[in-house]
């Protein structure tokens, strides 16, 4: 029976994936992974006895999370890191389901309004910068 992947989760499930593929399930090149080791302690696939990098279903699942805070989200490598660290890196949603659970639902609700708001923002200066740096 064929697999099929998306580029944001695989459909079938491995004890270990190299990372050529998992750079194939998270459309991300291998050097970014490997920065992303450095940088993010929670994400550490083990190393099989000739070196190479074997990530466990885990290990993907944390890299696709990271890769969302980070290009979807737009959080800075530090800011993604404290993210994770803060949340134990649990839970594929933002942080205003974790505030709605002390009572403060409207107001996470805003936050994330307020922070898309941002996103789209900053992505409409960047295009625009874009043209004007075509001219």
């Amino acid at each position: 029976m064929p697999s099929t992947a998306t580029a944001t989760q695989p459909t079938i499930e491995k004890d270990f994936y190299r990372i050529g593929e998992v750079s194939r399930l998270t459309n991300l090149k291998p050097f970014v992974l490997r920065y992303w080791e450095t940088e993010f302690p929670m994400l550490e696939p083990v190393k099989s006895s000739s070196g190479h990098r074997l990530y466990r279903q885990e290990d993907v699942d944390m890299v696709l999370r990271i890769k969302r805070l980070l290009y979807d989200e737009g959080f800075t490598i530090a800011g993604a890191r404290r993210h994770l660290r803060e949340h134990n890196g649990v839970g594929e949603s933002d942080g205003a389901t974790s505030s709605g659970a002390s009572g403060g639902t409207a107001e996470g609700a805003a936050q994330l309004l307020s922070r898309k708001m941002l996103l789209d923002l900053r992505d409409t200066l960047r295009a625009f910068l874009t043209l004007l740096e075509r001219k």
